[in-house]
């Protein structure tokens, strides 16, 4: 059995004012991958290809080990799809929602259903037309995860929630990952969602995969280091160096690539090292998108 949730392979899709380029995502059955940029990057067109809604121009496209689009009948079976803008019908009720799913999935899960009613806060009589935006969220992802879906995957599902109920939405599905051969694709341009629940990291800007790798990878790998140079000296960008901000004595140097050596040789030029910082994931994109834009324009 193919051991990937999602593989995507060489794929693009070109529209008149954006296209996606070569896109490589590999999703291994059983993580939790977070997709990460900013609006417009192409993370939507990205779902939409996985779930053969869009057909891509070229590359290849494989789901739960179902070619797509041409098998995507049988592999929607076992996608769990949410955004954040999805529509249910308002003039009917939560519970009429829950039945309506029921009928229709064969792996519906009654009993987690009502666990979820109550761990949401929500009421199956209410009619949706009432409800908040983070009550329509949460019972969109009821509808969704009592599917017991092998593959879910989240457009923006936190986007517009309060931190309370952003809290409740990611508890819930840091424990759906505890079931064995659950996979998850969260897209977000929130990185703390995705830090707090992604086990590896892919990063998207304008159409291209720019980084992807494990999460305490990145995490390990990235440090920036405070250095004081002595007056009139130029710091190079040593290897593993990203770049050099220096403002008269002091300088900034920013790498992709730590090792316990590096802060010596800063050293042997002169410089004195002041401190040597971790960088959060948002300071991580921030970097690589800039980095990669800096070498497009080049």
């Amino acid at each position: 059995m193919n051991h990937l949730a999602i593989d995507m392979a060489g794929v693009g899709k070109t529209y008149r004012f954006f296209s996606l380029e070569n896109i490589e995502l590999k999703l291994p059955r059983g993580e939790i991958m977070g997709l990460i940029g900013p609006n417009g990057a192409g993370k939507s067109t990205s779902i939409r290809i996985l779930l053969g809604l869009v057909h891509q121009d070229h590359g290849d496209v494989c789901v739960l080990g179902h070619p797509m689009p041409a098998e995507q009948v049988a592999a929607k079976w076992d996608i769990g799809f949410a955004s954040e803008d999805m529509r249910l019908y308002e003039s009917q009720t939560l519970g009429w929602h829950m039945q309506w799913m029921q009928s229709i999935y064969r792996n519906w899960d009654g009993g987690y259903a009502q666990r979820l009613l109550k761990r949401f806060g929500l009421r199956a009589e209410q009619k949706l037309k009432g409800i908040s935006h983070g009550q329509r969220v949460k019972s969109t992802l009821l509808l969704v995860l009592a599917r017991k879906p092998k593959l879910l995957v989240l457009d923006e599902p936190t986007t517009g929630l309060d931190p309370v109920a952003r809290h409740e939405i990611l508890r819930e599905l840091t424990d759906v990952m505890r079931e064995e051969g659950r996979s998850v694709l969260f897209s977000s341009h929130n990185t703390q969602d995705v830090e707090q629940i992604s086990d590896r990291i892919t990063f998207i800007d304008r159409g291209r995969i720019i980084d992807s790798m494990d999460k305490e990878m990145f995490l390990d790998r990235w440090r920036r280091l405070r250095l004081e140079a002595p007056f009139g000296v130029t710091l190079p960008a040593l290897p593993g160096v990203i770049g050099v901000r220096q403002e008269g004595r002091l300088a900034i140097a920013t790498t992709n690539a730590f090792n316990p050596g590096l802060p010596h040789a800063y050293e042997q030029t002169g410089a004195r090292v002041q401190r040597i910082e971790n960088m959060t994931l948002e300071e991580i994109f921030v970097a690589n998108v800039e980095r990669s834009r800096e070498e497009v324009e080049v």
